[in-house]
């Protein structure tokens, strides 16, 4: 027991550096605090209402989660907490399942977040950190610039004053513009107004609270206006203190329809959250532990679950007002949630006048930092095949809505490598002049080339899905060699792996090859390579596959054999 005890308590990474803290460090970490649960009162609660659950829930999310993931975190400045992603995600799938019971979608809400707490600590347990990279960067680019579009068309409603409607993007902003004659000239104005002190916040003062500021006063011009019977929605009362911690309930039936959800909720919040904690890392140089990560997340999601709350992540935006407001540790985060507890218990009063045009407005310049044409750009012109797999993202998610269309990208982006795999460049190689090695030699002209030697290149894995492929391109090359060819030479040292259908292919090119009077030889493989092309005993045909035959030793060879012999004076 005591074993177990102390095994567990090195996963706690509180207990390594809270010994090690320096008494300078704790102003910056309070200031810190405060200053993150400025920025998360308003944000918290708008992402709470996207999610389509009451302010609070957002609150309690970054109050319980906070606290938990400050105890096993590797990150220093990771803030975690709800995200516009997440929360429409939620939305997209838990609204239908509850059929408008608000209790019900609560209770959904918090046993997703506990499904996805079970994720990280399977992943955990299992040593999967690594899994998670199958959702690349450029799907994220295409699933944040799409989910972004869509989430700004479930604001647009509230910005307008309208009641909106629909299913899906297409539907929503079909409903909105038809409802714009009956839009609120109030809400429309108090919009507008808050989107601009954000712009103009977030600009002329990076880092600080704006979203606070902007919600004082409208709060306050709600209050004194009376703006409440003017047709504009208000927040309502927010009930003081915190929730009893508890399980969700849960039922069978809604378990199995929540795993989808809760996985793609687990694959997002990951995902998110290494690649927000590298960044702050690598900025203030330090390192972080991928799989720990995966504890701090599991300990943040299950406490959000036990306090009412829905799944949490590491957002960009708020580690970035962490980190800028001076945190030098996670501590920040207690203080966070000391200052948010101390909201909840004297500040709700206050809020029960907030517009939620507002909120709406928070959310929408929230998630326009998510729409990234320059990303785009950048991708069209290094990669088409990862262009397209952040244009089927972005697609997907607007035409399939979030959980669906991240799903069809992922599937998208392993079918387009299996195209491009099953595709493979096989390079002509030439000698650079000067020197031992090869490269294409159709793209460098200037490369050295042996007349009667083919030598080429198979810049692939050899698989049963490319071997006919890769057989056709090599003898269509030999055959428009202007000068016959006698020896041909297969550089492996870009084909990591080789299957048995891969070694049979070079088993029959060279029978076929053989027959038209030319010798292949292979080069340059790998040591797993090696060992199949002896294992299936096709070496010894190929001349023998040494790792001390050198692509260069061959050409020598070839030279020296083909070199004309000095024939002496009579």
């Amino acid at each position: 027991m005591n074993s177990a005890i102390r095994s567990l308590i090195k996963y706690i990474t509180i207990i390594d550096w809270l010994p090690c803290y320096q008494a300078s460090w704790l102003l910056p970490d309070l200031i810190a605090g405060i200053t993150l649960a400025a920025y998360a009162v308003p944000v918290a609660m708008a992402y709470a209402s996207l999610a389509g659950l009451t302010p609070q829930t957002g609150l309690y999310c970054y109050i319980f989660s906070g606290v938990a993931y400050a105890l096993f975190a590797s990150s220093r400045h990771l803030s975690i907490g709800p995200t516009a992603a997440i929360s429409v995600m939620v939305a997209s799938v838990g609204g239908s399942m509850a059929g408008g019971d608000a209790s019900s979608y609560a209770a959904i809400a918090a046993m997703t977040a506990g499904m996805v707490s079970a994720f990280c600590f399977l992943a955990w347990l299992m040593r999967l950190n690594s899994f998670v990279n199958f959702i690349s960067e450029s799907i994220l680019l295409g699933f944040k610039a799409g989910a972004a579009i869509s989430i700004a068309s479930m604001q647009l409603p509230k910005l307008f004053g309208v009641d909106g409607g629909g299913d899906n993007f297409l539907e929503r902003m079909s409903f909105t513009f038809q409802q714009l004659h009956s839009a609120n000239p109030i809400v429309i104005s108090m919009g507008a107004f808050s989107i601009m002190l954000l712009l103009v916040g977030s600009k002329l003062f990076p880092g600080r609270p704006a979203a606070l500021v902007v919600v004082i006063l409208s709060t306050g011009i709600a209050s004194v206006f009376g703006l409440a019977e003017q047709g504009v929605k208000v927040v309502g009362l927010i009930p003081p203190g915190l929730p009893p911690l508890s399980l969700p309930s849960f039922e069978s039936v809604r378990i199995e329809g929540l795993l989808e959800l809760a996985f793609a909720c687990f694959l997002l919040s990951y995902v998110e959250s290494i690649a927000v904690a590298r960044t702050f890392a690598s900025k203030n140089h330090y390192t972080i532990d991928p799989r720990q990560e995966l504890l701090g997340l599991g300990a943040a999601n299950i406490v959000a679950a036990l306090g009412h709350g829905y799944p949490v992540a590491g957002g960009l935006s708020q580690s970035a007002v962490n980190e800028k407001a001076g945190a030098r540790t996670p501590l920040s985060l207690i203080f966070a949630s000391m200052t948010l507890v101390m909201t909840l218990f004297f500040l709700t009063g206050l809020m029960r006048n907030l517009p939620e045009t507002v909120l709406a407005a928070i959310i929408l310049v929230a998630v326009s930092g998510f729409v990234k044409i320059e990303d785009f750009k950048r991708l069209w012109l290094i990669s088409r095949l990862e262009f397209n797999v952040a244009l089927v993202a972005f697609v997907g998610v607007l035409l399939l809505g979030i959980l669906k269309g991240v799903t069809v990208s992922a599937i998208a982006s392993i079918l387009f490598l299996l195209r491009m795999m099953a595709n493979p460049h096989v390079a002509v190689l030439g000698r650079i002049p000067g020197s031992t090695r090869f490269s294409d030699a159709d793209r460098h002209t200037s490369n050295e080339r042996f007349p009667g030697m083919f030598l080429f290149r198979i810049e692939a894995p050899l698989l049963y899905f490319n071997v006919d492929t890769i057989n056709t391109t090599v003898l269509e090359a030999i055959h428009r060699e202007s000068i016959a060819v006698k020896l041909a030479v297969c550089d492996l040292s870009t084909s990591p792996y080789i299957d048995a259908a891969g070694a049979r292919m070079l088993e029959q090119l060279e029978r076929e090859l053989e027959l038209e009077g030319i010798q292949l030889r292979v080069a340059e493989a790998h040591a797993e390579v090696r060992e199949i092309l002896r294992t299936t005993g096709i070496s010894e045909s190929l001349g023998g596959v040494s790792r001390h035959t050198a692509l260069a030793d061959i050409v020598e060879e070839f030279e020296r054999d083909t070199k004309p012999s000095s024939v002496p004076l009579s």
